[in-house]
């Protein structure tokens, strides 16, 4: 069953997933169009796309690793055991990440089967890619206000309204980064921070709801998946890796509209394509 045809198929659902998980374009988005063009199709398919993001997910994690190890709670002489762990001196704190992620876990989870069901579709993606684009421009060229320059600014309030934004990502094809992103922007935090903050909330919701989606599918799989399993983690992981470092040092020159435009010309290929 399992020929070199698998693995190139793989190694090239991966590279997606590496390329577009944290840049604004979707990769669920891209692994759905990607996948029907190639036609790595089904159940099994679908539970290496959710397998590979956690490629992904440690990309972020050895970038941010600083950030990340900051958020493990040290109690100090002077501290309460709550401010140990909700306030800790680290950016952003414990209750700026909970406040941010809580939303889209509520909303992910009750609305889990029905998104699975009726979304995941070329041409629902093709929609959710050409509305987030557009938004995307329109927000870049409001006259904004940044109260947010750096990562140490975000208020609670605005980590939550991110986190309310992030919400929009249950439909395939707005993307989860994009969606934080012209939150982000939206209620002043400037794009490098909001981008950073972005990233960090990421990998709690992506554990979590990659979690659940391999508790529910783990049983689908056999020991002659490890090879090619392991070969999208490895590629998810480099290609991810390499994604948000270039990521990051364009997004202050380039911003989001060239990501909005090419979104809104995915979008209406996509529409005649699978239309």
């Amino acid at each position: 069953m399992f020929t070199i045809g698998i693995y190139l198929k793989a190694v090239i659902i991966a590279i997606v997933e590496g390329l577009s998980e944290f840049i604004p374009i979707s990769s669920t988005g891209h692994m759905i169009l990607v996948g029907d063009l190639i036609q790595f199709t089904g159940e099994k398919a679908a539970t290496f796309e959710i397998f590979i993001q956690l490629g992904a997910i440690l990309a972020v994690v050895v970038i941010y690793w600083e950030k990340f190890t900051g958020l493990i709670p040290v109690k100090r002489a002077e501290d309460s055991w709550t401010q140990a762990v909700f306030f800790n001196r680290s950016y952003p704190t414990n209750l700026q990440i909970l406040v941010a992620i809580v939303p889209f876990l509520i909303v992910g989870f009750f609305a889990h089967k029905y998104i699975k069901l009726y979304l995941f579709n070329p041409v629902t993606v093709a929609i959710g890619l050409i509305v987030g684009g557009i938004l995307m421009i329109v927000v870049e060229k409001l006259p904004l206000t940044f109260k947010a320059k750096k990562l140490d600014q975000i208020s609670l309030k605005q980590a939550f309204l991110v986190g309310l934004g992030q919400c929009a990502a249950v439909w395939p094809g707005m993307s989860r980064s994009g969606s934080t992103m012209i939150t982000g922007l939206l209620v002043g935090v400037k794009h490098k921070p909001v981008a950073d903050f972005s990233f960090i909330i990421a990998v709690p919701v992506m554990c979590a709801a990659v979690g659940y989606d391999l508790l529910k599918s783990y049983h689908l799989l056999e020991p002659t998946d490890i090879p090619y399993f392991a070969l999208g983690f490895l590629v998810s992981f480099l290609v991810g890796w390499a994604s948000v470092k270039w990521f990051l040092k364009v997004l202050t020159t380039i911003k989001l509209i060239p990501f909005g435009i090419y979104r809104i010309i995915l979008g209406v290929f996509s529409l005649w394509f699978f239309s």
